[in-house]
């Protein structure tokens, strides 16, 4: 990315008046999609508790948790194309931007295309019932639901770079709209499963992961064939080059993801392994209460990754540093919720899925700190990602994935934490991340970043 943090700002304040009104449009709009969204997930999880039993509900979390991490497998192209896209857009440069798109969606094709064909002969060699630790009486469907969930997975990746496009042009709430009209739909569909069938993880894993690929597919054909039809995808566009650029980019932002799927994504396959499914669930319910605050502070924060990427290429630092201290103004009132939904944890967890499940106070106070560091952590995140200055990010990545398994195994099997010890690695972990990243932006903002700080 071209340094811009020693230029002088010749931008007009109007400029960064309209940025900061796309903001506050977008956040807006977002967190009307999110609390509808969480309205819908918090009915979700008894809904799904109720149709497939406990245990085989610790079952399906923890496979979808699992076949997120496809996800990840993007190489980073879709954060490459998110920050080649808008520095573009920025820079006026409409062609470069349909090149970036275009080599982004090929890049893309291939990669789906390699990881199912390795699915196919996976599945001729894993038990996938092993993995999971499942019973007996689940063994033929999870061998069936696998493969296609992998399929469907798949094929995400590719029209999920439609999303890229959006947050490129500073159109921050469409992430939000295609997971409010999931989660809805996915309510409608347990209901209607739990009057018309016996309870089936087959049925439910099948339909639930069909959705979003749905979703994304309708959602290309619009945006490409609406208001961002001069930059639809053609193969004739993409070249080695543009090619190249954005995994470049985005190659850093892989690893990274990595870190993230090692960090948020493995807590739920050693609970499993080290104890048993069932106890994946007072975990998970746990963690999507608390969760509702990451939740609502990403809305706030996501916007301005974007943005900053286009005011660092227009060298408007100021802009930037106020942006990041707004932030922390928000922030500040994060710890006071976190000790408020803890006294209350209890019986909101009662309320929610009744009294058949026990969830301990010490998963829910741990709980807490990790989503008081991961919103501290998220700002600073959002500002190294928008200038491109990722590459101290990726090393602490790489030693937090060295980290993190061993020490959740460690405080969870061998010391009185139990499953708690598991959210505890997980706290340790992102302390690295807690400290280093402010430092890095105070240095890259007043001037002092030399070295690994400035790359």
């Amino acid at each position: 990315m071209k340094d811009t943090f020693y230029t002088k700002d010749f931008t007009k304040p109007h400029d960064s008046d309209v940025r900061l009104q796309n903001i506050f449009k977008h956040t807006f709009l977002s967190f009307l999609l999110k609390g509808g969204g969480i309205v819908i997930n918090l009915l979700l999880v008894p809904l799904s508790i109720n149709y497939l039993g406990v245990e085989n509900y610790g079952v399906w979390v923890t496979v979808s948790s699992v076949i997120t991490w496809l996800i990840f497998f993007d190489i980073g192209l879709g954060h490459g194309l998110r920050n080649k896209f808008s520095e573009a857009l920025a820079n006026g440069e409409k062609q470069l931007a349909k090149e970036f798109v275009s080599a982004a969606y090929t890049a893309m094709v291939i990669i789906s295309a390699f990881i199912m064909m390795l699915t196919l002969v996976l599945n001729q060699f894993v038990d996938w019932s092993i993995l999971f630790n499942v019973n007996d009486n689940l063994v033929s469907e999870i061998n069936i639901l696998l493969p296609i969930i992998l399929g469907f997975f798949s094929l995400q990746l590719v029209f999920k770079l439609v999303v890229a496009v959006y947050y490129g042009a500073q159109k921050h709430s469409i992430q939000n709209l295609i997971l409010f009209l999931g989660q809805l739909l996915s309510l409608i569909i347990i209901y209607i499963l739990i009057e018309i069938s016996s309870p089936s993880l087959l049925y439910l894993g099948v339909i639930l992961s069909a959705l979003p690929l749905i979703l994304l597919i309708l959602l290309n054909l619009i945006a490409f064939n609406g208001e961002f039809k001069e930059y639809r995808p053609s193969y004739t566009l993409s070249s080695l080059k543009r090619t190249k650029e954005v995994i470049a980019m985005g190659s850093k932002f892989f690893i990274i993801q990595i870190s993230v799927l090692v960090l948020f994504s493995t807590d739920n396959i050693i609970i499993s392994q080290l104890f048993s499914p069932a106890e994946v669930v007072p975990y998970e319910i746990s963690r999507k209460y608390f969760s509702l605050v990451i939740h609502l502070f990403f809305i706030i924060v996501n916007p301005y990754w974007s943005s900053i990427t286009e005011a660092n290429v227009k060298g408007e630092i100021d802009w930037m540093k106020s942006a990041i201290n707004r932030l922390l103004r928000i922030w500040i009132w994060i710890p006071f919720i976190l000790v408020f939904m803890y006294y209350f944890s209890n019986r909101f967890y009662s309320f929610w899925v009744g009294e058949a499940i026990i969830v301990p106070l010490q998963i829910s106070l741990l709980m807490a700190i990790f989503v008081l560091f991961s919103t501290f952590n998220s700002i600073f995140t959002h500002f190294l990602n928008g200038v491109g200055k990722i590459k101290l990010q990726m090393y602490s990545a790489i030693f937090s994935i060295f980290l993190n398994i061993p020490l959740s195994i460690y405080f969870a099997k061998y010391t009185s934490f139990g499953v708690s010890g598991v959210i505890l690695a997980t706290c340790c972990s992102l302390l690295v991340y807690v400290i280093l990243r402010p430092i890095q932006y105070w240095k890259i903002v007043h001037n002092k970043a030399f070295n690994i700080w400035d790359k």
